[in-house]
Formats: C-alpha cells, sequence, structure tokens
C-alpha cells in the first residue's frame, strides 16, 4: 500500500515536499515513481528511481526544479517540488513495482497510492 502526503496550495515559484510511505516488506526491491494528472488531461510520468542502483529519471517539463529522494529504512519516497509553475498544478501519485532490470522508468507501474493535490497558483 502506498500512501501520499505533502500536497497543498502554493503560490507560483514556491516549493513542496510530497512523501510516499510505503507499507510492506521488501521497499528496497521496488521501483518506485511519481505520475500527475491534471483535470481533463491524461497521466504523465514526472520522476522515477530504479531500486537497483538508485538511478532517478525525471520528465523534461520538472528537470531542475524537482528532486527524488528514497529513505529505505523508513520506506519513503520524497519529491522535493521547487520553483513551482501553474502548469505542476495537478493530482500527484506514487507508484511502485517489483524491480526490474528492464523495465522504463515511465512504466508500467501495479501499485499506485490515492494521490495529493498540489495547486501552484499565478
Amino acid at each position: 500500500q502506498l500512501v501520499e502526503s505533502g500536497g497543498g496550495w502554493v503560490q507560483t515559484g514556491g516549493s513542496l515536499t510530497l512523501s510516499c510511505e510505503a507499507s510492506g516488506g521488501r521497499f528496497n526491491l521496488l521501483d518506485m515513481a511519481w505520475f500527475r494528472q491534471a483535470p481533463g488531461k491524461e497521466r504523465e510520468f514526472v520522476a522515477a528511481i530504479r531500486y537497483r542502483d538508485a538511478k532517478k529519471t525525471y520528465a523534461d517539463s520538472v528537470k531542475g526544479r524537482f528532486t527524488l529522494s528514497r529513505d529505505v529504512a523508513a520506506k519513503t519516497l520524497s519529491l522535493q517540488m521547487d520553483n513551482l509553475k501553474p502548469e505542476d498544478t495537478a493530482t500527484y501519485y506514487c507508484a511502485s513495482r517489483w524491480g526490474t532490470t528492464t523495465g522504463s522508468p515511465s512504466g508500467p507501474y501495479t501499485e499506485w497510492g490515492q494521490g495529493t493535490q498540489v495547486t501552484v497558483s499565478s
């Protein structure tokens, strides 16, 4: 089970940190990712971290502004979001899958959280 937290409202240029807490064992064997979905739009990939070497991948739209981190002991995935823009407004979802050697960072994933809302005002 994945539970997100940390969403909220912020002005353009502000920052937020999202957290995703995983229950169950073997967190260190999971590939994990963040996705987002804005109203009327399809869900899009934001960032991912690979279990076996902690390699991080970011969507071009967030590169340089968002930072992904993982705390294995706490079973938590975090997304630090800086210099937020109105176009970052969306519901953000945490996702996981058993780690693979060939899987794409953008999916597919098997487990999903319920989402947390991020609103950036102009």
